[in-house]
């Protein structure tokens, strides 16, 4: 996943050339979802922050930005879907649930900002490195995103829950 991938005018690529520049990385068999950076791929190397770096890298030689490069295995993707501690709630719209993947496991500090944020409506819960928001009245006009932002920086990319089991789908669809 990449963060800030052709959001508000920046960070413009399309999803066909990142597919191109994945064969070019050998990531195998990679496959774009929607327009915000999500790429699903099969890789040989398996050590995530070399892989991470390669890609940032060859983004930014090809692109001219350095998106953060968040990634995580088809296992761990089943883990994020079975650790959403709203899972039993009947009151949840996928659409107005987010989840931010870190890109590191929080420091003893970062959780101790993420558990001073007092969001209202929202609610959230930090579950390794991922944290599961639910944004009530819709993300868009949440006064809680900017607050949040000031203490995640660009450490983290966000995916509502539709995208986070379509991404999962695909993956599993690779393994087969």
């Amino acid at each position: 996943m990449l963060r800030g991938v052709n959001v508000g005018g920046h960070g413009k690529i399309k999803m066909e050339a990142l597919r191109a520049l994945c064969k070019e990385l050998q990531l195998e068999d990679a496959q774009t979802y929607v327009q915000s950076g999500n790429v699903v791929f099969r890789a040989k190397e398996s050590n995530e922050s070399k892989l991470g770096t390669k890609i940032q890298h060859a983004i930014e030689h090809e692109f001219g930005f350095a998106p953060a490069v968040i990634l995580r295995t088809t296992q761990e993707m089943r883990a994020v879907i079975k650790a959403n501690p709203f899972a039993k709630r009947k009151d949840i719209e996928p659409g107005k649930l987010l989840v931010d993947f870190l890109r590191e496991p929080p420091s003893g500090e970062l959780e101790a900002r993420i558990a001073a944020l007092k969001p209202s409506p929202e609610e959230l819960y930090l579950v390794g490195r991922e944290l599961y928001i639910y944004f009530p009245n819709g993300q868009g006009q949440s006064k809680f995103v900017p607050m949040l932002d000031r203490v995640l920086r660009d450490s983290v990319t966000g995916r509502n829950w539709n995208s986070v089991t379509k991404l999962l789908e695909m993956a599993e669809a690779l393994e087969k």
